[in-house]
């Protein structure tokens, strides 16, 4: 994988999904058995769903992309922490939304990315079409940029 806060990982994997919502879902499964060969996975597992989670959502319904573009995802075991990334063809960077009312049933996913996360970004993809997004999930919870 790629980008801003990677180190020499343990293990990894990397698959290619649809930009389909159903996407979420086999994400999370895939991610699922990903941490099952971590010895600190169970651990990680509530967190970094929820991550995933919120990333492959905002791919698969805000990335400005023409019809049958695919989106991907990867997960490295990197020191007992849980690197998450989720590609796009889209370049437009996310932004937090940080003025959401209460009654908004949207707009707070990155705000949950932040604070279960030891840090994360967004990054072009090297040369490729599009961005990644990556967050490091960590044992001891997340804590924001």
């Amino acid at each position: 994988m790629t980008g801003a806060a990677a180190t020499t990982p343990t293990r990894e994997a990397f698959f290619e999904l649809p930009r389909h919502r159903a996407s979420v879902r086999s994400a999370r499964s895939l991610l699922r058995d990903f941490l099952d060969g971590m010895p600190e996975g169970g651990v990680l597992a509530d967190a970094g769903a929820l991550v995933l989670s919120e990333l492959v959502t905002n791919a698969v319904l805000h990335a400005r992309v023409p019809k049958g573009r695919r989106i991907a995802v990867g997960f490295e075991d990197v020191h007992g922490f849980l690197r998450i990334e989720v590609h796009d063809a889209s370049s437009e960077k996310p932004a937090i939304r940080r003025s959401t009312g209460p009654d908004c049933s949207s707009g707070r996913g990155l705000c949950l990315v932040e604070a279960l996360s030891v840090e994360w970004g967004c990054c072009p993809r090297p040369g490729g079409i599009g961005k990644f997004v990556w967050a490091l999930v960590g044992p001891e919870g997340g804590g924001g940029r």
